[in-house]
């Protein structure tokens, strides 16, 4: 199946989403551009969106729906280096796509907010984390949290790509995004419902290019 073909099906089950087609292409886009020339995803959001943020992490870093072996060189290294558990070990590894979700270490983000600034959680991270050429993915149902928005701006200084996951006002987020992807829904509840289908269709289509029949 071609990306096109994904992003169709995934637009008959959600109608309502037709109006954010070509945002979703440019945000696939820069993904696999971003991975093509081996750069990583950072992401972040707050509450219910910190735990889409988690779940993007998990879906690019290991196989989501395409089986992603590793390599024959890794598989003879892993073989070389511990015989029999090394050969059970290659497998089972995959390959995947590097991700940070920037809100799961709470040492490093209560340090932040206690020592710097509770609006610069995810702003620090990206500073040290992100490289020109990297990806953002920062979900913010409002498009105000301020501390997304202190991300992007951050990120932008960095020279990374910036893709913003929000309602249909965008708020302020849209200011620093590359690609804004702007479900309809005015309720937190709703945009949530809307978000996980729209990062799927994404993560969906970043596999299939590398490991499916959109391969490069």
């Amino acid at each position: 199946m071609k990306n096109d073909e994904i992003l169709s099906s995934f637009l008959g089950r959600y109608p309502q989403l037709q109006g954010i087609r070509s945002a979703l292409e440019k945000a696939a886009q820069l993904m696999i551009q971003c991975y093509s020339e081996g750069g990583k995803v950072l992401i972040c959001g707050n509450g219910g969106s910190s735990s889409d943020s988690d779940h993007i992490a998990g879906e690019l870093m290991k196989s989501f729906e395409i089986r992603r072996p590793i390599g024959v060189d890794l598989i003879n290294r892993l073989t070389g280096a511990g015989g029999e558990r090394g050969e059970y070990i290659s497998g089972k590894l995959e390959q995947g796509f590097p991700a940070i979700s920037l809100t799961g270490q709470t040492a490093l983000i209560t340090a932040i907010g206690n020592d710097i600034d509770p609006s610069l959680i995810f702003a620090q991270q990206v500073v040290v984390y992100g490289n020109p050429g990297d990806v953002i993915i920062g979900i913010s149902c409002s498009g105000n949290s301020q501390n997304v928005v202190d991300a992007l701006i951050t990120a932008r200084a960095k020279g990374m790509k910036v893709i913003g996951l929000t309602g249909e006002s965008g708020g302020r987020i849209k200011d620093y995004c590359d690609v804004m992807i702007g479900v309809p829904g005015q309720h937190t509840g709703d945009i949530q419902e809307l978000h996980l289908p729209v990062y799927h269709a994404l993560c969906r289509m970043v596999e299939n290019q590398f490991f499916g029949e959109g391969l490069m």
